[in-house]
């Protein structure tokens, strides 16, 4: 690989990081509040013990290293608050069952829902019930299909995946007109799989590399496997893949370490540990993950628990807690590897 190439990458890439960031922090400041009454502007200290909060907290079943993640993280995160009562529901992937778990938060009147739907417009009318009621929602990772349906929204960047492989692979292959380029997708009836799929595409475009073979698993290892194999198959030669998701890497490097082929650079999705791990060895295919934050629950709860105190939420100047959030999307390298690895997540 070109150096120069991957160091205009990272710099491209901690550009555009830096950009999200101002165009978020510019939204929070423009939030006003209003609804929380005994909020006061400027930045300020939350750690201070104040009135107990009852949050309920219902997501998917962990069935998804990801997922898993997501319920840890919460449930630590509620822990470390001495002021935090944290009340969670059993995970289901189904989304009758998961209507009942908000209502009977409902019932039960916590004073804050964090809702991670297993299908973000089957929970849509069950979110607005609660906030009707008086109960603020924190809306986490897929989206309700009504803004009035969540007091937070808090989303990793989907579409800032797919640039962010985009412009690692333009910075790794940029003025090779006739490069290869493979992508393993999840699965392809979700909109976070169709977004990841649209940045890809829009960040190749500008470096003029476009994707050349693709195939979409299911988010399991078995999936991603299987689907690796009908992949080199049917293409002799590839010089990068992108994988939307480490879970499902696992299978996708066993296939690629079955078909002895190493003629191509990978990069993965979401941030797994194990990603990280061989990233750091340098010892596979794998050279970078593109970070899909396993925290979004986590912050949510710490959201939570501020919205229920009345609190703004620390080193902003505007008062109060944003309507919407959406994550940063960086790229792992086994130059940076070793900032990120207390975020990684086992699959």
């Amino acid at each position: 690989m070109n150096a120069s190439r991957t160091k205009r990458s990272r710099l491209a890439s901690a550009g555009a990081a830096a950009l999200a960031t101002m165009l978020v922090l510019t939204a929070c400041s423009s939030d006003n509040g209003s609804d929380d009454d005994n909020q006061t502007a400027g930045p300020v200290d939350n750690s201070g013990t104040g009135q107990t909060v009852v949050i309920g907290f219902s997501g998917p079943a962990a069935d998804h290293g990801w997922l898993g993640a997501i319920n840890s993280a919460a449930i630590e995160t509620a822990n470390g608050f001495s002021d935090v009562e944290l009340r969670v529901a059993e995970g289901t992937n189904d989304a009758n069952l998961q209507i009942s778990h908000v209502e009977t938060f409902i019932n039960d009147g916590v004073d804050v829902i964090v809702l991670l739907p297993t299908d973000g417009a089957a929970l849509t009318e069950a979110a607005i019930k609660a906030m009707n009621a008086g109960i603020p929602v924190i809306n986490v990772d897929r989206e309700f299909s009504s803004t009035d349906a969540a007091r937070v929204t808090i989303l990793g960047d989907n579409y800032g995946m797919g640039v962010s492989a985009g412009q690692y692979i333009c910075g790794e292959l940029g003025g090779q007109s006739n490069a290869v380029i493979g992508e393993i997708a999840g699965i392809d009836s979700l909109p976070l799989t169709q977004d990841r799929t649209r940045g890809f595409n829009d960040a190749l475009s500008e470096c003029g590399l476009s994707v050349s073979a693709r195939v979409a698993a299911d988010f399991t290892i078995a999936g991603g496997q299987a689907v690796t194999e009908q992949l080199l198959s049917a293409n002799p030669k590839f010089d990068a893949i992108w994988n939307h998701d480490d879970d499902q890497g696992i299978g996708v490097l066993a296939a690629i370490d079955e078909a002895g082929r190493d003629e191509f650079f990978m990069v993965g999705g979401a941030g797994s540990l194990n990603a990280m791990n061989a990233i750091k060895a340098g010892d596979t295919v794998l050279v970078a993950t593109v970070i899909y934050p396993s925290t979004q629950a986590a912050d949510g709860i710490a959201l939570a628990r501020l919205l229920a105190q009345g609190k703004s939420m620390g080193d902003l100047v505007s008062a109060g807690v944003p309507h919407r959030i959406v994550l940063d999307a960086p790229v792992v390298t086994k130059d940076n590897v070793d900032e990120y690895l207390p975020l990684g997540f086992k699959s």
